[in-house]
């Protein structure tokens, strides 16, 4: 804290905010440190800062009903306060703050809601508008229910088929990555693995070291939305990428014990953001575009793929560590060619 405002207050084009200089402060005394202890110095463990989370005043009983009554998640409970805040950002753009909530401020935002997200992504903002307009009316803070009128947009579920890459797509991305480099081998790696077990860029960038057993060829996955924990057969093709950036890839610097870490001192944890980019980067230079090229669109395609290959669909449900089937029949579409031997011919 005491470098941060000292750095700030060199020259005059280093005045700023405060917060912004403490963030760069942060980042580069944690990179050195770093350095310094691989080099054998002692330096101290290194925490970083965790602010104290901030909820609006006037959002903090909503907040602990959705905790303690409705038992939402952190995670839940976040996006509920960020949805909160646009739709107050909008009531404060139009001259209005506070309460009573008129509706037509809820139907005017939706439809800007609409021109901007996805009709799911609006059915949710939806949902979370008209829980807290519910609370409002059961805890006595506004005289009239409007949650029973706020209608969100119809998304039904399967409405399209999930999009998915052509399985030769998926070969020539594999084949467009630089696997001469540290950060190609690792790149490598993540892609062979989301194409063969249809991980997810959250589960793949997880795994750790312990989580693979050389001798009996298998590997650990922990479910991030379930928290469950499959064992999973350690396939050739993934041995030999995962094998390849260990040896020759991974930073041996580096005190983290998941599999992949950044290519930059001081070698951290790789966020899931970033996975994104290298398929992208990967599809950019085979050639390859389509409408939704994310990750998840690797998991779509390894469980049609799989559907293609007349692989049980108990066993497909279990890679993809569902525990309901109907689960599974999300994930997978049925491929055209297959329904040829069902259809029958066109009466004349």
């Amino acid at each position: 804290m005491r470098f941060a405002h000292w750095w700030r207050s060199q020259g005059s084009s280093r005045h700023g905010r405060v917060d912004i200089s403490i963030k760069v402060s942060h980042t580069a005394l944690h990179a050195w440190a770093s350095a310094l202890l691989a080099l054998g110095e002692s330096m101290p463990q290194w925490s970083a800062p965790q602010g104290p989370e901030t909820v609006a005043t006037n959002l903090a009983p909503f907040v602990d009903y959705l905790r303690t009554v409705r038992g939402n998640s952190a995670r839940t409970i976040r996006r509920a306060l960020a949805q909160l805040a646009g739709f107050e950002r909008y009531r404060k753009s139009c001259g209005r703050h506070g309460l009573p909530i008129r509706l037509s401020e809820v139907d005017r935002y939706v439809i800007s809601c609409r021109r901007q997200f996805s009709r799911s992504t609006t059915a949710l903002i939806c949902s979370t508008i008209r829980a807290y307009l519910r609370f409002l009316y059961v805890t006595g803070k506004v005289d009239v229910d409007l949650s029973l009128s706020v209608i969100a947009p119809i998304a039904r579920q399967m409405e399209r088929p999930y999009p998915i890459l052509p399985w030769g797509d998926v070969q020539r991305i594999l084949r467009a990555v630089d696997r001469t480099s540290s950060k190609g081998r690792r790149d490598y790696a993540i892609l062979v693995m989301m194409v063969a077990y249809g991980l997810g860029a959250a589960e793949v960038v997880r795994i750790r070291l312990d989580d693979i057993d050389w001798r009996a060829c298998t590997i650990r996955i922990l479910r991030r939305k379930t928290g469950a924990e499959y064992l999973l057969p350690l396939l050739p093709a993934v041995a030999r990428a995962i094998f390849d950036y260990l040896k020759h890839g991974r930073p041996a610097h580096t005190p983290n014990r998941e599999i992949f870490v950044a290519t930059r001192s001081p070698f951290g944890r790789f966020s899931g953001g970033a996975v994104r980019d290298i398929l992208q980067a990967a599809a950019h230079r085979a050639g390859v575009s389509a409408p939704c090229l994310g990750t998840h669109v690797l998991r779509h395609t390894h469980a049609t793929r799989q559907l293609e290959l007349s692989t049980p669909f108990k066993l497909i449900g279990d890679i993809l560590g569902h525990r309901d089937p109907d689960s599974t029949s999300v994930y997978t579409r049925v491929p055209s060619e297959r329904l040829r031997d069902i259809s029958l011919p066109v009466p004349t």
